[in-house]
């Protein structure tokens, strides 16, 4: 198996599956983050730190604030330039953000803190927000309480996002004291050739062996025989967004 280190730095290689496989953001779980930084008036500028492919850059674009990404692979980074033309992009990771010092409204991961050193990069963090400015936590987690859709993680493993979320969530250090949070039930409709996307879009996946993916596969395929996600048709995957929040002093 993977270290975790390595599958951190594995979705590179798979940006394009990646960018069709994964869901958006909910508007309101990304205003809701963002409400703080618009204290200020003006357009708030705001950093998009582990930004992939730019999932969650369009939510901020469309929300209208100015807004930099920052990711530590390239190649996702040119898949989000392609994606969402015209935001600036940067290598850089949570523990080293290649910004100034309080330069921003508000810094925001998605599906990325989970990667970071929590101490380092609330620390970090820290230093590109201006006092009132607001770090944003957010991941989207399948709704596990679905049969079918707990079946599908049993068979191809659970994410480091979903075990720290289910032991009690992100960890923040100084100078932010704990978060707020808010949860947002949805659902996305899938097709079978999305649902493969999303799931070889996995760190646990990309880096599996070849015959670990190859019965991930098969016995997947079974389950989306059985929900009827065949050929174009689409089925109903039930999603939790879960947001967090905690402000700069």
């Amino acid at each position: 198996m993977a270290t975790r280190e390595e599958m951190s730095r594995s979705f590179g290689a798979a940006a394009g599956v990646y960018d069709a496989g994964r869901p958006e953001y909910p508007a309101q779980a990304v205003s809701w983050m963002l409400e703080p930084a618009r204290t200020t008036g003006g357009r708030p500028r705001v950093a998009d730190v582990g930004a992939g492919t730019g999932k969650l850059t369009r939510a901020l674009v469309a929300a209208d604030v100015e807004v930099v990404a920052i990711d530590p692979d390239e190649a996702m980074l040119e898949q989000l330039r392609d994606s969402v033309p015209g935001v600036p992009t940067f290598v850089g990771t949570g523990e080293r953000l290649p910004l100034p010092d309080g330069a921003l409204d508000a810094v925001v991961f998605g599906q990325a803190w989970h990667w970071v050193d929590p101490i380092a990069a609330s620390a970090e963090v820290g230093r590109v927000l201006r006092p009132g400015g607001a770090l944003g936590l957010v991941w989207n987690i399948r709704d596990e309480s679905v049969d079918w859709v707990a079946e599908m993680t049993r068979i191809m493993h659970g994410s480091n996002a979903e075990a720290m979320l289910a032991s009690g969530g992100p960890e923040v250090a100084p100078p932010f004291d704990g978060f707020e949070s808010r949860s947002w039930p949805w659902v996305r409709r899938v097709t079978r050739a999305s649902l493969v996307d999303m799931v070889h879009s996995r760190s646990y996946v990309i880096t599996a062996h070849a015959d670990e993916r190859a019965r991930i596969d098969r016995e997947l395929g079974e389950v989306f025989d059985r929900i009827g996600a065949v050929a174009d048709a689409a089925v109903e995957m039930p999603y939790v967004t879960t947001a967090f929040r905690a402000l700069r002093p």
